[in-house]
């Protein structure tokens, strides 16, 4: 659905799926590898369905569910039947397409719904053959589900131009986006395909059999069955946001949803596909919406891949991959490491606990997040019958008949292809994906920065500059003694007593730095916050720096990027940025005070629009700085830098340009680990706190700490130690704050802007913070 999103509730009040309550769905597919179509395959999965009755959730009248679906082949043996009624011949199954449509239910908007459809289709040499009214039971619906009830009716329709095949669902789909510009909450397309319908609702599992009296109708028949459970974790229940959606059904929650949509929709500036028409790409969008739940926006995007020429197991690849740094099975796999490597520069991970099942009609399948937060069993059966759940024991199997079973672990898949009637395992899958391009010799092309020591003494001020640096960029003597040298020494984060009496920053009568404002979300209820310590294996904070590719059309060049490490750059690692291949460029973030209340805002528009002018002459590196010593004073102030980051990442996605260039902060105002997450939350990928290893430095060489170390009152370190164990509780407290939000992926937290923002005005939210 492609409603315009409430800006003022989904940017300032935060989007519903963020503050409604969350648990598990209950997801999972049969599917049969003898090529033979049954009605059995309709029989387990309704049965399934009842089985997870207790992974949904019902309403307050008690019967109204969150919903449940059904995704299968389109049943020929159904539709046989209209055909006959309708007096028309039945074209080969392939040649034309049917869409499950909620239509409303108020007769005449039902009628210009269907005039629209009609209309579009033509648009789009497609020629509507009729309409089939699904045979359905509303006596068995609860109180709140048919007050709400669409009419459902499926529109059969054929390619005026004879195509079949992956040709007619690539045309589907762009009629589908086109109708798509008046969807709403019951106006809505299940399924629009060749090959695949979805009969779903707003119904409980053991209902949905009930409702739709073409699942029990034998005549109905698939060789696969995806079904799904809802449990409303993202919006409230609705007609439309029940599953499977149009390719999967998802069991989990998306934490990184909001960074994900953000870097979604500056893809969507610069689509290219080939084969594709600028037309019919800019007919897709949006993509993606706030508006919509998490799966629902996963499913379109692993649609915009399948569509445009990727295999529901490469887009899943793409879009949740596994932990590849410290796999130790890929070490018999390099090839697929180097897909997944390859495709960071180009996707950041759609992260958080999840079990998908999808289909494309052509192959089904099933697979794990990274941490494989979430069950999936399978059993595969001598009568050649594959079943995977997310519940053991959802279809009744003999023990004898059972062939194999076990459980998916992290990362992994497991597959059917329907068309070559045979099971694809997991190394398979993967290998034959990862080999169809030369990955590794593109990754040639990436420049690693490793670990590189500053040559500079960290004492470049003297003592009355270096007090004042302190003071104007707001450095407090509880911020150095309590938080910068603790960490300096311990290499950990500082411990404070619990509970936080401070108050909010907007209501504080003391001045507040901007971070201040900001509150940082976390996981809830379902959405277990991952252990950094214990599941280390599984997280990184490696970054990516340079011009992003086209995630539609991958090139050798697109492998061309900066890897860090780290986003804690120290001074020897900034200059190399500076002097390398990559085009950087540097711009200083302070401003006269002579233009008064206004000069704030101006010297904004002014470093947005030199940032817009870099980028589009080639720079690939901005690094925004405040670095000065002196130029502080009456007469000149600096931007805060999580303004500064803010604004130029935001003027950047509206001019669709920001995935050309990287955003680096040199800033002094940057020491604490929630200063590191804002920054990075925002936009920055990494970042330079000159004045933090300044004053480690400066608090190294006085003679109050050599005497302290003498008398063994510090431990003895060297001022490289010390500069060492900052940078380690820093990356360690960075790692603490992404799990909290159950991330395990610092280049999926990278501009999510997973903070509640308290107490800012509306003009500065819409400058830098939308």
């Amino acid at each position: 659905m492609n409603q315009k999103s409430n800006r003022k509730q989904t940017v300032y009040l935060g989007p519903r799926w963020l503050v409604e309550e969350r648990d598990a769905c209950g997801v999972g597919f049969l599917a049969t590898t003898n090529g033979k179509a049954n009605h059995q395959i309709i029989e387990q999965a309704v049965k399934a369905l009842n089985c997870l009755e207790h992974r949904g959730g019902c309403s307050a009248d008690r019967d109204t569910g969150d919903g449940s679906g059904i995704m299968t082949e389109i049943p020929s043996g159904i539709f046989e039947s209209w055909f006959a009624q309708n007096e028309l011949e039945m074209p080969p199954m392939g040649t034309w397409g049917v869409g499950m449509v909620f239509l409303p239910h108020d007769p005449v908007e039902a009628e210009t719904s269907k005039e629209h459809i009609a209309e579009v289709v033509n648009r789009e040499n497609l020629k509507v053959l009729g309409w089939r009214k699904v045979p359905v039971n509303p006596a068995v619906l609860g109180e709140q589900a048919k007050a709400s009830q669409p009419q459902i009716k499926q529109v059969i329709v054929t390619s005026t131009e004879n195509l079949t095949g992956d040709e007619l669902e690539r045309s589907l789909y762009i009629a589908r986006s086109h109708i798509g510009k008046l969807l709403s909450d019951d106006f809505y397309f299940c399924s629009f395909s060749c090959r695949t319908i979805v009969y779903k609702g707003l119904v409980r599992g053991e209902i949905l059999g009930q409702f739709y009296d073409d699942l029990r109708n034998p005549a109905y028949q698939s060789k696969f069955a995806l079904y799904h459970r809802r449990f409303s974790t993202n919006t409230m229940p609705r007609w439309p946001f029940a599953q499977p959606m149009r390719l999967l059904g998802h069991n989990g929650e998306i934490n990184t949803l909001l960074g994900n949509i953000n870097w979604m929709m500056t893809r969507e500036a610069n689509l290219a596909a080939p084969g594709w028409t600028q037309e019919e790409l800019e007919s897709l969008k949006p993509i993606v919406n706030t508006d919509n739940s998490d799966s629902y926006n996963l499913d379109s995007t692993m649609e915009l891949l399948v569509r445009t020429g990727r295999s529901p197991l490469e887009a899943a690849m793409i879009l949740v991959p596994e932990a590849y740094n410290n796999q130790p099975e890929l070490d018999k796999y390099p090839e697929i490491s180097d897909f997944y490597e390859y495709y960071s520069g180009l996707q950041e991970s759609w992260d958080g606990p999840a079990l998908l099942a999808f289909s494309d009609g052509k192959v089904v399948g099933a697979t794990l997040d990274r941490n494989g937060l979430r069950p999936a069993r399978y059993c595969i059966t001598k009568d050649n019958l594959v079943i995977v759940s997310s519940e053991a024991g959802v279809v009744d199997i003999p023990p004898e008949d059972i062939l194999e079973k076990g459980r998916l672990g992290p990362g992994e898949m497991l597959a059917v292809d329907l068309q070559q009637q045979e099971i694809l395992r997991n190394w398979e899958i993967k290998e034959k994906i990862a080999s169809q391009l030369p990955y590794k010799e593109w990754l040639k092309a990436r420049v690693e920065v490793g670990e590189i020591g500053s040559k500079i003494n960290h004492r470049n001020l003297e003592e009355n500059a270096f007090l004042q640096q302190q003071v104007a960029f707001g450095y407090s003597a509880e911020d150095v003694e309590m938080v910068i040298i603790p960490m300096a020494v311990e290499g950990k984060e500082p411990t404070f007593c619990m509970g936080d009496d401070i108050p909010l920053a907007v209501l504080s009568e003391k001045p507040h730095l901007l971070y201040d404002y900001f509150k940082q979300r976390f996981a809830q209820v379902t959405n277990p916050p991952i252990d950094p310590l214990r599941e280390s294996l599984v997280m990184s904070l490696e970054v990516l720096l340079g011009k992003r590719g086209n995630i539609l059309a991958v090139e050798a060049k697109d492998a061309r990027l900066l890897k860090l490490n780290s986003p804690l750059l120290n001074e020897g690692q900034l200059n190399y940025l500076k002097q390398s291949e990559f085009s950087a460029v540097e711009l200083g973030t302070l401003y006269p005070l002579t233009d008064g209340p206004t000069g704030l805002a101006k010297a904004l528009t002014v470093l947005c629009q030199k940032a817009e002018a870099a980028v589009r002459s080639g720079t690939e590196i901005i690094i925004l700085s405040d670095r000065t010593t002196g130029a502080i004073s009456e007469n000149f102030s600096y931007i805060p830098p999580l303004l500064a980051v803010g604004a130029v990442h935001q003027h950047l996605i509206h001019q669709g340009i920001r995935l050309e260039a990287s955003l680096i902060v040199d800033t002094a105002q940057c020491w604490d680990t929630h200063h590191y997450a804002c920054l990075i939350g925002y936009g920055a990928s990494a970042v330079c706190p000159y004045l933090a290893w300044e004053t480690i430095g400066q608090w190294w060489h006085s003679e109050k700490t050599q005497k302290l170390m003498e008398n063994g009152k510090l431990p003895t370190i060297s001022l490289e130690k010390a500069l060492a164990q900052y940078r380690k509780s820093v990356e360690a407290g960075i790692l603490k704050i992404v799990s909290k939000m159950g991330i395990s992926l610092l280049s999926s937290y990278h501009g999510a802007q997973i903070f509640e923002a308290i107490g800012l005005g509306i003009e500065v939210m819409d400058i830098a913070f939308g």
